[in-house]
């Protein structure tokens, strides 16, 4: 099953199974390039202001970029040399770790979930559970020699990281700093490491159609060179042009529930390009399994009832797994009562 993986072969044409509806193409033109997404800079001192920045960005996009946050930048360029390292691997030896079963923890793969899609996405990835790293270590690629010492420092900085965005999220919400870290339990972490080969027809097709992120908070490292991801905005696809050395935030489902509907998990894709490969590295903050996730009781109120009921993220998981990426938000499954989403 290996075979299917595209980093393996260099491609002239597309395949016709990752050729996209005509009406469910990416439209690459319509795209607005010159937009922006907010910034947030980690190091101002001013912590009023900052979490003013962070519920405004949370508010109005679902996603912002951070600057001075703490990750080395060293690091974060380690960590994107070596993805690339492992994805030029011989394919012989990245077939040792290739799974299309989603239940797996430490897997490489293609696409999104290659056994229910009736389309391909122009994406492989290698997927790793992060926490506790004892546990998951000893199951990483062993090559090349440096990935699991640099990808584990990544995971231990990029955690911390999540969590100080939680205090200032919790804050935002005038809520007690520490509620959504507590709220949310003894926190899983993944990664998936992204890797969008050169594609000979972009304009067909994506590397990862629109879709919101089912956990709670998502820590993207992009790609200096390369830009792909793309974030919807008032019916419009905003280009997210990356800041030198700034990491990317975006809400999770998790936190639009636990904020009753403020926070958005917006859609948000990965288009592809002919010139050049690319590569992303994403790090998911997950609630604890069995932990029940529901609004704030302090953000419901006579005005503003409980938009969603209370639920464990494994049925939330399991609920966005079981379904195609790109159908409707998961969370409206979860709605309290139906709802006009317009």
């Amino acid at each position: 099953m290996a075979d299917q993986l595209i980093s393996t072969a260099d491609h002239d044409t597309l395949p016709g199974n990752y050729v996209r509806p005509e009406a469910q193409r990416p439209r690459l033109a319509d795209v607005l390039s010159d937009a922006s997404i907010p910034v947030v800079d980690l190091a101002n001192p001013d912590r009023a202001k900052l979490v003013s920045q962070v519920g405004a960005a949370c508010r109005s996009h679902g996603f912002f970029q951070v600057l001075n946050h703490g990750v080395p930048v060293e690091l974060t360029l380690s960590v994107l040399a070596v993805a690339h390292d492992f994805f030029r691997l011989p394919a012989e030896e990245k077939a040792k770790l290739y799974s299309d079963d989603p239940a797996k923890k430490i897997r490489l793969s293609t696409s999104f979930n290659v056994r229910k899609e009736t389309v391909h996405n122009w994406r492989d990835y290698l997927r790793l559970h992060c926490y506790p790293l004892h546990r998951y270590l000893p199951d990483w690629p062993s090559n090349p020699p440096s990935f699991r010492e640099i990808i584990s420092t990544y995971c231990k900085e990029v955690r911390e990281l999540g969590f100080r965005l939680y205090g200032a999220i919790s804050e935002s919400l005038g809520l007690e700093q520490d509620y959504v870290k507590k709220v949310l339990g003894e926190q899983e972490q993944h990664m998936a490491v992204n890797f969008y080969p050169k594609c000979p027809e972009p304009e067909l097709t994506f590397g990862l159609p629109a879709h919101t992120d089912p956990n709670a908070l998502t820590i993207l490292l992009m790609d200096q060179q390369v830009a792909g991801l793309q974030v919807l905005k008032e019916g419009r696809w905003i280009a997210v042009n990356p800041q030198p050395n700034a990491l990317v935030i975006n809400i999770g489902d998790q936190l639009q529930a636990l904020s009753n509907g403020r926070y958005k998990s917006v859609w948000h894709r990965a288009v592809v390009n002919s010139d050049k490969a690319r590569m992303s590295v994403a790090s998911f903050l997950c609630p604890c399994n069995d932990v029940l996730i529901g609004p704030a009781q302090k953000l419901i109120t006579d005005g503003s009832p409980a938009v969603y009921r209370n639920y464990t993220y494994d049925e939330y998981y399991k609920k966005f797994w079981s379904r195609n990426l790109d159908q409707e938000h998961c969370l409206e499954l979860f709605r309290t009562t139906p709802t006009d989403t317009s």
